[in-house]
């Protein structure tokens, strides 16, 4: 069974999570503590939390799955650490409470899978070099009629995430979401400071700013 073990929290993260939190989802081989610098970039000025992901990798790193098939992972061990991380939200955060997801690479995947099994609980996703599962999930069909907020950026020049996930999910979240796709010419398997520039937007029109952004 996957459980996450460790976590980042926000200093005003008192107990009480209040009606909106972001969870920060690591890619593969990093930690807990490597998107928590995106928090003052992105104006977050809500309770926010990083997990750490269940598999551990050795030198300090982890993973939400392991890599069988590049760009189409397992669904069994993708699934069981979506399931991770919604219980470790129902134990740390209040039952109305929604969750901000924001994940790079394996994070982006696994933060479109809390959007595809929850869709209730989901106020707005970032996606950042990730991509979709394939096969349907429990929430798609309410997603597909609700078109919740999704951003969606990815470097013109990433070579990690295949071409056949990024097809698959070209396809997918128009379909599912309200969709904000940015494409950055130069930029490789990272986050620039114009995509993030453009997530804070994203979730300034998304959520809101009196909510979210610090002012």
């Amino acid at each position: 069974m996957s459980v996450i073990a460790k976590d980042v929290r926000s200093s005003n993260w008192d107990g009480d999570s209040g009606s909106s939190i972001v969870i920060l989802l690591h890619g593969y081989g990093s930690n807990e503590q490597d998107l928590t610098g995106l928090i003052p970039a992105l104006g977050v000025g809500i309770p926010w939390a990083s997990l750490r992901a269940p598999i551990e990798l050795g030198n300090g790193g982890a993973a939400w799955f392991t890599i069988t098939t590049p760009g189409d992972p397992d669904a069994g061990p993708v699934e069981q650490s979506t399931a991770a991380i919604w219980d470790w939200i129902d134990a740390n955060t209040l039952a109305g409470s929604k969750v901000i997801p924001v994940g790079f690479s394996q994070g982006g995947l696994m933060a479109t899978q809390l959007l595809r099994s929850r869709p209730e609980r989901v106020a707005a996703t970032v996606v950042l070099g990730g991509f979709v599962l394939s096969g349907a999930q429990p929430g798609d069909p309410e997603i597909a009629t609700g078109r919740p907020p999704v951003f969606w950026g990815r470097g013109a020049e990433d070579r990690v995430i295949t071409p056949q996930a990024v097809e698959r999910t070209a396809a997918f979240l128009p379909e599912h979401a309200r969709l904000i796709e940015r494409v950055y010419a130069g930029l490789a398997h990272g986050i620039s400071s114009s995509e993030v520039d453009d997530a804070r937007a994203f979730l300034s029109e998304a959520v809101g700013p009196a909510v979210l952004i610090a002012g």
